[in-house]
């Protein structure tokens, strides 16, 4: 465990740049979303490690949505730092570019947030460092990062109290394109 105080967000800054291969495709000649998912934890692990000093494990990964296709052949760079910080969890931003090596076209392939839990030597969560904030695109993150937080907890909340039996919630389905038989 790292027993400093406070950490940096430049001092979880982590780059992964790869030549994507024929064997990280799937069917349709695209880079497989699950290999980029694969790449994304990895970093999230990198990151979140090189912040608290600590083995991580990933507890969640937000939305990731797939902007753009990822060609054979073209440099994936995936960069990561830490926004947010709680007592043993930290939210990692990644963001995930690709570049045609031929054109120098670079596109946003995605974005997304992985939570990560600091782990000690027998498996147990343990602090990590207060989160220094240097200029205002890293409160800015932060803040996003709290916004995430409360609406997954207001949804969670609403989930909890949402009877989905009850004959409001069926008759709304007639929007939708089911047929519920019970």
């Amino acid at each position: 465990m790292n027993n400093k105080k406070s950490n940096t967000v430049s001092a979880s800054k982590v780059t992964l740049t790869e030549l994507m291969l024929p064997s990280h495709s799937n069917f349709s000649g695209k880079i497989h979303g699950g290999y980029l998912l694969q790449l994304m934890d990895q970093i999230a692990f990198a990151s979140a490690s090189k912040y608290s000093g600590c083995y991580c494990v990933t507890a969640s990964v937000d939305i990731v949505n797939f902007l753009n296709p990822i060609e054979i052949g073209e440099l994936v760079t995936l960069k990561a730092s830490v926004n947010y910080v709680g007592t043993s969890s930290m939210v990692v931003g990644i963001r995930v570019v690709s570049e045609n090596i031929q054109t120098g076209k670079v596109k946003h392939c995605n974005s997304s947030y992985f939570t990560m839990v600091a782990k000690d030597e027998a498996g147990n969560t343990t602090k990590v460092p207060h989160l220094v904030l240097s200029n205002s695109e890293e409160v800015r993150r932060f803040f996003d990062s709290l916004r995430r937080i409360n609406q997954k907890k207001n949804l969670i909340q609403l989930e909890e109290k949402f009877e989905h039996l009850s004959e409001e919630s069926l008759a709304s389905l007639k929007n939708h394109n089911v047929v519920v038989k019970l």
